[in-house]
């Protein structure tokens, strides 16, 4: 039976190691291991009651005791309570007279288990081996009273059956089971610990920028921990287990082998440097090794590894610059006041300085000034923090010349850390900036052509349309495409074809400004980019329209290639911008389609994105060109407008421009005139308008009933102003037969103010000629007081506007009066404008103005319209008679041929 009872014992010590099991696989989930425990514990109380011993029929003496008590002891209620439940199902199941003893005895053990636990949590109890086995004792002592309580049996029976071996055996399975079952808890609280302890020490390796190995003493890898693993030559996983030789190349590998033994053998730490080429690029390490101190076998070291490139690189380059001085690298070396003390000859052939005219100078001497005191603040700021700077500056040579170089400044420090001296080196990159610069032309420029490519072309055009938004100034954007480029290609080869788009390239350049861009958008494309245009719409439009007419006419022009002359016309879209929503991608692509839109209505042909505005440019420019075929055709012609005195005497006329055109009819002044001034055929058209009236005078010079008739023709600014005015109105002169003395040009006040010193010396030269002056519309200028009087004039005009509210406006009659007070002090003639009332003439005649000009007296008309009224006139003597018939409408063949309002004469 004692036996039976130790290999019930052995066998319930066995099966509980599964407890352990389950606690370490179940770790970090507490729930689910008190549940798996009371499940082992269940089971192998289950077990232990297959094999029990029987000392009466129903009575059963097992181990459950032992069990299900340090179940409840060590797995607490959930354990105790799932094992005690499987173990009294299980004797109920098996039933006979000792059932509820049994069960008694199973509830027993797990109360007093539990009890247990209760005391030893609050500190009244241990869990010592002693007081182990006294539980032990007493719990099995208790079961025996219980046992005794069987109605077949008695206590004194039971004890003399089982006895003190009984007591003794389960006392000390229960001290053997329960010492077993706290070494299991006590290592799985150091197994936590120490995971933690190695999370604690993970975290603080991943912190540090360092490298942390474990190895044995012969080397092999037991453990690595880093930050960065670009810095490991291998990966972790890879590299554990192996040894160092057989990971690292040669002689790295045998290297540290040596540094771990020398540091286990000497205990003291061993500091060794090397170099590996890591996925993160070339490293160099500073590694330091420890001996762990212990007893196991092989013996082991921690190895740390700190990457010091950054500062073995500077090392090195200071060890090579004092070994190296006199190397193809240029050096000079200063004192902490920066005093050239030492320089190589690199130096000298860099720089073009010899050694004795920079010892003892400042390295100022090459500065190139295109460095600003902030950017030398960084620089000095950057040495004093870091004693190294490095970058790229520009110098000068001793002969001038300014050149970019890669230059190195280090700062060397003695031991108290005071800067002793700096070593710069540099290197000339004159050649590396050129090959930049090739490259940036590979990049943003078209290597046919060498215009802007589209991606230059895109950036550009975002950089204008923001300064568009910013100034309100307007641009372009001028699509081009070669018509019927493809047949040329296709007929003489891309050869030719390549000649012809450098042709065009060419021709496109010289048509923009320095400001403007021209590219080459790909294929037979072009793109012309205009900014800075003016900010009134219709301006800007037609400057870019105008640009876009001589591109075609330069396109269009004969292409010469090798022998064979070709053309190639092309079609111009135009996309104008200066609204805040315009983008790059909408503005190329309406200037695309307006494009296409030209091919579509027949190539060579200019079209506008915006319909509106392309019939608004249209018909300007159709005017333009009306204009100088007008210029051509002898489309203009002069009618005059007499000038009279108070009594009515006609003494003198002016020339009046007017534009007879074929369809539009009788085009006004103030239409055609502008138009001549924006398109540039305004001294064409003022040299034509001359000579008429000087033709017209030399006429009337021959005719006594208009030999003393003087004739008053207006001068635009840019005859005046012509270098070869004088000659040529002097040579008209003497061609026409025109009397000097007879002819009166008039001026307006704002063209003087340009220029007034050389107004005043043309002036001059004519008048010495004969010819005299007046200033027409007088009042409406800004001239000076002081020019005036030194002007060599002849005439003043009072402009319409201060005639027509006379006399009823009295700013407007102050103004009269103090012109013809000016007049009179300057001794000049005076001329009223516009008068049509005879109110407005008596307010005139009272304030002492002697000549006038006026629909009320005489319209202006054609010279043979003019002439047949001065026959007239003769049959009608006397003033009021000829006042009269004007202002009713007289002179009906003279009045007919007039045109336009007496606003429109102005003009």
């Amino acid at each position: 039976m004692i036996l039976d009872l130790i290999q019930t014992a052995a066998l319930l010590l066995a099966l509980s190691l599964l407890h352990g099991f389950s606690i370490r696989f179940l770790d970090g989930r507490p729930r689910l291991t008190q549940l798996a425990s009371g499940l082992i514990f269940g089971s192998v109380c289950l077990v232990g009651m297959t094999i029990p011993i029987h000392f009466a029929p129903g009575v059963i003496v097992d181990g459950r005791s032992v069990l299900l008590s340090m179940a409840a002891l060590f797995g607490g209620p959930v354990t105790g309570l799932i094992a005690g439940v499987m173990a009294v199902a299980y004797r109920v199941w098996l039933g006979g007279a000792g059932m509820a003893i049994g069960t008694t005895v199973i509830a027993l053990a797990v109360v007093l288990g539990l009890a247990y636990r209760a005391a030893w949590a609050r500190g009244r109890i241990t869990r010592k081996p002693l007081q182990l086995f006294a539980f032990g004792v007493t719990v099995h002592a208790l079961s025996i009273v219980l046992i005794g309580l069987v109605p077949t049996q008695s206590i004194s029976q039971v004890f003399a059956a089982l006895g003190l071996p009984y007591l003794l055996i389960m006392g000390t399975a229960t001290c053997l089971l329960g010492l077993l079952l706290q070494d299991l808890e006590a290592r799985q609280l150091n197994e936590r610990a120490l995971r933690e302890r190695t999370a604690r020490l993970r975290a603080i390796v991943g912190a540090v920028p360092d490298i942390l190995f474990v190895l044995d003493e012969n080397g092999r890898y037991l453990e690595a921990m880093t930050h960065d693993e670009s810095l490991l030559y291998r990966e972790v996983e890879s590299i554990l287990g192996r040894r160092l030789q057989d990971v690292l190349p040669e002689p790295v590998g045998d290297l540290l082998v040596s540094a771990v033994r020398q540091a286990i053998a000497s205990s003291v730490p061993v500091v060794t440097e090397y170099a590996l080429d890591t996925p993160g690029g070339h490293r160099i390490f500073e590694g330091r090794i420890q001996a762990i101190d212990g007893d196991e076998h092989p013996r082991t070291v921690v190895f740390i590894a700190q990457d010091v490139t950054l500062r073995a690189t500077l090392e090195q380059e200071r060890r090579i610059a004092a070994i190296a001085f006199e190397s193809q690298q240029a050096m000079m070396v200063t004192d902490a006041r920066s005093r050239i003390l030492r320089v190589n000859k690199a130096f000298t052939e860099v720089t073009g300085y010899g050694i004795d005219e920079v010892i003892g100078q400042n390295p100022d001497i090459l500065s190139s000034g295109r460095h600003d005191a902030a950017f030398f603040r960084a620089l000095w700021q950057q040495l004093e923090t870091t004693d190294l700077w490095e970058g790229e500056i520009w110098n000068r040579r001793r002969n001038g010349e300014v050149y970019p170089e890669r230059l190195s400044i280090s700062a060397v420090r003695d031991e108290n850390g005071a800067i002793t001296h700096y070593v710069g080196c540099f290197t000339d990159i004159t050649r590396d900036k050129a090959s930049e610069e090739e490259i940036h032309v590979l990049a943003y420029y078209d290597h046919l052509t060498g215009l802007p490519n589209r991606r230059l072309l895109t950036d550009r055009l975002r950089q204008a349309l923001a300064h568009s938004r910013r100034t309100g100034m307007r641009g372009a954007l001028i699509f081009i495409d070669l018509d019927d480029f493809k047949d040329i290609n296709d007929l003489h080869g891309h050869q030719a074809g390549d000649i012809l788009l450098t042709q065009a390239a060419t021709r496109l350049r010289g048509r923009i400004r320095e400001t403007d861009t021209v590219a080459r958008f790909g294929g037979d494309e072009f793109v012309v980019l205009i900014e800075q245009l003016a900010e009134d719409e219709l301006t800007a439009a037609t400057t870019a329209e105008h640009l876009a007419e001589d591109i075609l006419k330069a396109l269009g022009a004969p292409y010469v290639i090798g022998s064979r002359s070709s053309v190639c016309t092309a079609s111009v879209g135009i996309a104008m911008f200066c609204r805040a929503d315009d983008d790059v991608d909408a503005l190329m692509q309406g200037a695309d389609l307006s494009m296409y839109e030209s091919k579509r209505h027949g190539k060579n042909q200019i079209r506008f994105f915006d319909p509106a505005m392309q019939r608004t440019v249209s018909e300007r420019l159709q005017l333009e060109t009306d204009l100088r075929e007008a210029l051509a055709h002898d489309q203009f012609e002069l009618h005059f407008q007499a000038q009279c005195d108070a009594e009515g005497r006609i003494d003198g006329v002016e020339a009046l421009a007017r534009w007879r055109h074929p369809r539009r009819g009788m085009v006004p002044p103030g239409i055609f005139i502008q138009t001549a001034e924006r398109c540039g055929a305004m001294p064409a058209l003022g040299r034509k308008l001359l000579e008429m009236a000087c033709i017209q005078l030399g006429r009337w010079a021959l005719d006594p009933a208009f030999a003393g008739l003087r004739l008053s023709v207006n001068v635009s600014a840019i005859q005046l102003y012509s270098p070869n005015f004088i000659a040529e109105t002097c040579a008209l002169l003497e061609r026409t037969g025109c009397p000097a003395d007879r002819l009166l040009l008039e001026l307006t006040e704002s063209m003087l103010i340009d220029d007034i010193e050389g107004a005043i010396g043309t002036m001059d030269a004519l008048r010495d000629i004969g010819i005299r002056f007046s200033i027409d519309d007088f009042g409406t200028g800004y001239s000076s007081l002081a020019y005036l009087q030194r002007l060599p004039l002849d005439e003043l005009k009072i402009d319409r506007s201060f005639i027509s509210d006379l006399p009823k406006d009295a700013n407007s009659l102050e103004i009269v009066k103090t012109i013809i007070a000016l007049a009179r002090a300057l001794d000049l003639r005076v001329i009223a404008e516009g008068v049509e009332t005879h109110s407005q003439l008596d307010t005139l005649i009272e304030e002492g103005c002697a000549g006038f000009q006026g629909y009320l007296f005489h319209r202006p008309g054609p010279a043979s319209a003019f002439e047949a009224f001065m026959q007239a006139r003769h049959e009608q003597p006397g003033h009021a008679r000829l006042i009269a018939a004007n202002a009713s409408g007289g002179a009906a063949d003279y009045a007919s041929a007039a045109h336009g309002s007496q606003a429109a004469d102005a003009a």
